[in-house]
């Protein structure tokens, strides 16, 4: 059996959970009121980030043992588009996090907090869709 479909599969679920949230639970959340709003996302992301690490992860290490299968760069390139999205999150999206979750639970400033947020994680969607994008030419 071949590690490649699963690679995809995996940097797809990835993607897939990227787009729900950004155009999905994001403007539900933005409807909220203040407090509601900071309520609701706080257990909602990192219940998101964890699975989102965890797709990227199962991208990554299918698309190593597929590359060491058959030697096919496209599955590092893949790899480390999907791997990417560690450091993204750890320096783009937590310190913001950390500020919500530190902030007072309200008010706009919160709500422009989670705005920017909301911008910030469409970086997520884009290395997804990289990463998928690089499987699927690797398949083909």
């Amino acid at each position: 059996m071949h590690a490649g479909p699963i690679a995809l599969a995996f940097a797809a679920a990835y993607l897939g959970a990227a787009l729900y949230s950004v155009l999905v639970e994001q403007p539900a959340r933005l409807t909220l009121d203040d407090r509601a709003l900071v309520k609701e996302w706080a257990p909602s992301d990192r219940r998101a980030l964890l699975l989102l690490a965890l797709f990227a992860l199962a991208a990554a290490i299918a698309a190593l043992v597929e590359f060491r299968a058959g030697g096919n760069a496209l599955w590092l390139i893949g790899a480390a588009f999907a791997m990417a999205s560690w450091p993204y999150m750890f320096f783009v999206l937590v310190p913001l996090n950390n500020r919500l979750l530190a902030a007072d639970h309200g008010g706009a400033a919160a709500r422009d907090l989670i705005a920017t947020w909301g911008l910030l994680e469409w970086g997520q969607v884009g290395l997804g869709l990289v990463a998928s994008a690089v499987f699927v030419v690797a398949l083909g």
